[in-house]
């Protein structure tokens, strides 16, 4: 999907899928009782046919997209919990250099809380705007941070041992932020995006097959039959790219670590 179809509101994208859809759909039953069906010879048992059909495709394309559907929700709450795990990570690192002497612990805290405030105000209005892996800032911060961690020189087994244990959490952080960023730009295949599309075409278009002698009625099943289509490809759409615009995965979790655990103690 475009990039820009995840900035704007979730209830006017909604909206747009759904009103596109059933233009189509409406557009392509009037052309097809206009033109094709005219020219079909329609006997007793043509409906059952069409029917049977209709069952047929619906069931593997419903098995097909709710295969999907659990895959891009899974995929979304695994981004999710990368957001929570860097978050923590942030947190306990912050609490282990708390016992480095100053200036080190200063500097250390400094960098951050620096940091931090770049994922919240530089980093994620990036990702919602599909620029995320472009923004290279925070890795500058992170060497910076390691830079000054490396000057530290234990004098006893004590302090050796909180080296070993920031290291640990720092390693930690740094593989969070790197699935995280991995992460940003990730989502649905052209090729299952084209499953998608053509199965949702065809299974309105085999429905325009029925004999139906009331245009009404015929126009409202396939009004009914393109909105739930519809509802079910907007779900896949809002969940398959998690930090993608409006309806991205929030930067909550840092602003709760900075907060509470970074502003907090100072």
């Amino acid at each position: 999907m475009p990039i820009w179809f995840y900035t704007i509101h979730p209830l006017y994208c909604a909206l747009l899928l759904i009103g596109t859809i059933e233009f189509i759909s409406m557009a392509g039953l009037f052309l097809a009782r206009r033109v094709l069906l005219p020219r079909l010879r329609y006997g007793e048992g043509t409906n059952d046919a069409v029917s049977g059909t209709v069952q047929a495709i619906g069931v593997f394309y419903g098995i097909t997209v709710g295969l999907i559907a659990v895959g891009v929700w899974n995929t979304h709450s695994e981004a999710s919990d990368l957001v929570s795990r860097e978050a923590s990570a942030i947190g306990a690192l912050y609490r282990d250099v708390d016992g480095y002497p100053e200036p080190l612990r200063g500097e250390l805290r400094l960098k951050l809380r620096e940091y931090t405030v770049f994922v919240i105000e530089h980093a994620w209005p990036a990702q919602q705007n599909g620029y995320g892996q472009d923004v290279t800032a925070g890795a500058k911060i992170m060497d910076e941070f390691q830079e000054v961690l490396y000057t530290f020189q234990p004098a006893n087994p004590g302090q050796a041992a909180l080296l070993s244990e920031t290291l640990t959490a720092y390693n930690k952080l740094i593989d969070c932020r790197n699935l995280r960023i991995d992460a940003v730009n990730g989502g649905l295949s052209s090729a299952m995006w084209a499953v998608i599309w053509v199965g949702a075409s065809i299974s309105i278009c085999i429905a325009y097959f029925y004999k139906i002698d009331d245009p009404k009625l015929h126009a409202i099943l396939i009004f009914l039959m393109a909105a739930f289509l519809a509802m079910l490809i907007f779900m896949i759409i809002v969940n398959d790219r998690p930090f993608f615009g409006r309806v991205g995965i929030p930067s909550n979790p840092y602003k709760l670590i900075l907060q509470r655990v970074i502003d907090n103690s100072q």
